[in-house]
């Protein structure tokens, strides 16, 4: 909440020294990464779903189509470059600020989600599943910033968002540029996830360690 404040900060003060709010958006897409982690807080504090696999399954498939929100927002340093009213120097801190809120929201979803199929399944994510995962993030990544897709697209233009993305699985070849992109986004969001994963693991482990 401190993070998320900081950044609405930042943003506030652009707004009131500037006098334009060019970068008002990030508040629109730091709420959409907000979205996927209050749905794994309320599967958190509503275990009862777990007994119903058909009702979890659905609740899942609604996480998935919200998670790509969350990683997202490290795209809009795109904008960068595209506006002036502000120091560069300003304006970075202020977009990675929104990135990095978005990043923790997604990897805290991820970590939590993990439990909770672990507590169900009794079985931890493999590598394999985080990366299949991250894939789909980093193919949801690509929809938004460059076919410009929302995730609420799958309802109210179904046709148009199935028919780009069959474009793109079924011709790896014309879209080879698009499929670099996915993959090495989906690398490091899985070496991110990893790395803040151990890195909590540790400090848990440290916490446990008593001076005698």
């Amino acid at each position: 909440i401190v993070s998320c404040g900081f950044s609405c900060l930042l943003l506030t003060a652009r707004i009131i020294i500037t006098g334009y709010d060019t970068y008002l958006f990030l508040t629109w897409n730091l709420f959409l990464a907000i979205v996927p982690y209050a749905i794994t807080q309320w599967l958190w504090t509503h275990t009862w779903i777990a007994e119903n696999k058909l009702k979890l399954t659905a609740v899942l498939l609604l996480w998935l189509l919200f998670i790509p929100n969350s990683f997202y927002i490290l795209t809009d340093l795109f904008h960068l470059d595209k506006f002036d009213a502000a120091p560069k120097w300003f304006d970075l801190l202020l977009i990675f600020s929104f990135a990095w809120n978005g990043l923790l929201l997604g990897i805290i979803s991820v970590r939590k989600t993990e439990m909770i199929l672990e507590i169900v399944t009794g079985r931890s994510f493999s590598l394999f599943i985080v990366f299949l995962v991250m894939w789909l993030n980093a193919f949801g990544i690509y929809l938004g910033r460059y076919l410009r897709f929302n995730s609420w697209d799958i309802v109210m233009q179904p046709f148009s968002l199935f028919k780009e993305m069959f474009e793109v699985v079924f011709h790896p070849v014309r879209n080879r540029m698009e499929w670099g992109m996915i993959a090495v986004y989906a690398v490091f969001m899985t070496v991110l996830y990893i790395t803040i994963k151990k890195l909590g693991e540790n400090f848990s482990e440290t916490q446990k360690i008593k001076i005698k």
